[in-house]
């Protein structure tokens, strides 16, 4: 296994969305690691203060190579990594083993027309929230006292596909805009892959986060991370799930959030079922005493996410997906 570091620059970042067309930034071997940048705020870095912006960002938002913007959202991917042997129909295991703000302050944005409430909060606005890295806080208003904990996480882990042009906007089947705020450092994310190499892309640094994103945004951050990529050809999968320390999590996605239930229960059943050998009733029946599902987001459109945790610590023996 060998170790790699893969700085963000204008060469090895990505803008708006996946491509199997991307050439790839970087090429490992399964299990290797990885030392990534990433940046964020490609859409206001010109009314960013100068503790948010550094010379390379800069370069990255004003030299982006043509050939590497790729559809209409507004993220900053850095990659597509290449990983040898990777084939349609395997599984890319990530595993986060480390999650850092990279700089001491995020933002926040309201969109006019993006939310859970765009009626109501129509107007758009734009904060910048300094990041206590010492104490691992963020004062939210400023001097009021409320303290926000910062649980560092990469919003955006997500895999190419067939399409040439995929917005980084919605979620989907590939991962991508998950904004899943469980998969901090030490958790795993497992990805269906659909194109030879997988072409891997991360990016959309969040330093907190509540479920549902409401406003659209979360604490936008600057992110460094190490993470490793294994492949696995003994798991299939349609649908990203995850593994924490102490849940396995199942994901689903969907225009509403009905569908994105529906669908995320649908995959915790089917894990339960093949995991323990229980009938698909008794495993319905599991998910309601004890599985507990959550809003992920409701922000991006046109696909919304609810996540569904099992705790590990219910099963008769040790899970490690």
């Amino acid at each position: 296994m060998a170790h790699h570091i893969l700085k963000a620059t204008k060469n090895t970042v990505h803008l708006g969305g996946f491509s199997n067309l991307l050439e790839p930034v970087l090429i490992v071997d399964s299990g290797d690691t990885v030392d990534v940048e990433t940046y964020t705020g490609y859409y206001i870095y010109d009314k960013a203060p100068s503790e948010f912006i550094t010379s390379e960002f800069i370069d990255i938002c004003q030299n982006l190579l043509a050939e590497r913007k790729i559809a209409d959202g507004p993220h900053l991917l850095t990659g597509p990594i290449y990983v040898r042997e990777a084939e349609p129909g395997d599984v890319l295991e990530v595993k986060l083993e480390a999650i850092k703000p990279r700089l001491p302050i995020g933002f926040n944005a309201i969109r006019t027309g993006w939310g859970a409430l765009p009626q109501q909060f129509n107007q758009p606005a734009l904060r910048f929230i300094p990041l206590d890295l010492e104490n691992n806080v963020a004062e939210f208003p400023v001097n009021s006292g409320i303290k926000v904990p910062l649980k560092p996480f990469f919003g955006i882990l997500g895999v190419a596909t067939p399409e040439t042009q995929r917005s980084s906007i919605p979620p989907g089947c590939y991962g991508g805009n998950i904004d899943n705020r469980e998969l901090q450092a030490g958790s795993k994310i497992f990805l269906p892959i659909f194109v030879p190499g997988a072409l891997f892309s991360i990016g959309d640094g969040h330093s907190a986060q509540g479920d549902g994103e409401v406003n659209v945004t979360a604490i936008e951050t600057s992110m460094n991370g190490t993470i490793q990529l294994k492949l696995r050809k003994d798991l299939q999968l349609t649908t990203p799930m995850a593994e924490t320390h102490t849940d396995i999590i199942t994901m689903g996605f969907g225009q509403t959030l009905d569908a994105a239930l529906d669908q995320a229960l649908k995959n915790m059943i089917y894990f339960l079922v093949n995991l323990t050998g229980i009938s698909p009733e008794d495993a319905y029946v599991l998910c309601s005493l004890a599985v507990n599902f959550r809003i992920t987001q409701v922000v991006n459109t046109p696909q919304k996410g609810v996540h569904g945790m099992l705790a590990k610590s219910i099963l008769s023996r040790e899970i490690n997906l």
